[in-house]
């Protein structure tokens, strides 16, 4: 591949954010160019995992490397954890509706309307993916001896380093309207673990919605049916107690009742987990490598 090739600007996605900026190999703006570091080939089990790890950090930071160009899909995405926080978690921390236990509302409502946030940025990462395959790029990530499974975890682990600028600001806001954060290093480190978790668990499921419908108003027209039940479903705004019987049971099921829950338990202080925290994590690690699996399936389908 040379640097002679026609350039790719960068287009808007239907999402707001810059999903089709992409990099040469020698990390310029503006061709569709596979990065150097993903045409290596390995020649024995260590250097295969080596090589595995090396190209997903790749893909990674190739994506992330995006928001230095557009960052106002970070910004724009701020606006509605806000409203959250500020209109309806204020009303309802002076109504009394919903029991919280010894706890204010607010504080009960941050953590949830962090994993929503992580949820909302996640669920649209098919869009760029299809962006991706409308511009050639996925076509030459398949040609590139890069493994597929890498190519999907990379893609995941961006949408988890993207969602760590949502969690700092919504910290923030928290920290504003007086909820009581747990500042201890080691449960700030937990809380970006499980929003990495989180981002990948529900990013990947967004890949694979993509690789299936292969249409971006398609693929946006289910992400914005799947988030509010996802969110609606889970303990994020009200305890699973209060639930009826048959949306408890949807909630059990739902990756992010246990993102919540987590949540709940490492940004709050004296908040024990409900669900207990090997479980958060397990359900979380689980169902992201199963999804990540299935994705390393099915991504070369999207260009069938």
């Amino acid at each position: 591949m040379t640097h002679s090739e026609p350039a790719v600007q960068p287009v808007a996605s239907a999402d707001g954010s810059t999903a089709a900026a992409v990099y040469s190999a020698g990390g310029g703006v503006g061709s569709t160019a596979v990065p150097a570091a993903l045409r290596g080939k390995p020649t024995g089990p260590v250097s295969y995992l080596w090589n595995f790890l090396g190209k997903t950090a790749t893909i990674g930071e190739w994506e992330v490397r995006k928001l230095r160009h557009d960052i106002t899909d970070v910004v724009t995405r701020t606006v509605q954890p806000m409203l959250w926080l500020l209109i309806f978690g204020e009303v309802f921390a002076r109504i009394h509706a919903i029991p919280t236990g010894n706890r204010s509302y607010l504080d009960f409502l941050a953590p949830g309307i962090l994993a929503q946030s992580v949820l909302f940025m996640a669920i649209f990462t098919g869009i760029a993916i299809i962006w991706e395959r409308d511009l050639g790029v996925i076509h030459k990530f398949l040609a590139s001896p890069t493994p597929r499974a890498a190519i999907v975890l990379g893609k995941a682990l961006a949408a988890g380093l993207r969602s760590l600028p949502q969690a700092f600001i919504i910290y923030v806001l928290a920290l504003i309207l007086g909820v009581h954060m747990n500042w201890n290093p080691l449960a700030l480190l937990g809380v970006m673990v499980t929003v990495m978790l989180g981002a990948a668990c529900f990013s990947t499921f967004s890949v694979l919605i993509a690789c299936t419908l292969r249409s971006r108003e398609r693929v946006m027209g289910i992400g914005q049916v799947l988030t509010m039940p996802l969110f609606f479903a889970s303990n994020a705004i009200y305890p699973i107690a209060i639930m009826p019987a048959w949306l408890q049971a949807i909630a059990r099921v739902n990756p992010l009742t246990y993102e919540v829950d987590a949540l709940r338990s490492l940004m709050l202080t004296h908040s024990p987990s409900s669900l207990g925290l090997v479980t958060d994590f397990t359900v979380l690690v689980v169902v992201s490598a199963i999804l990540i699996t299935i994705g390393s399936w099915v991504y070369p389908k999207l260009v069938q």
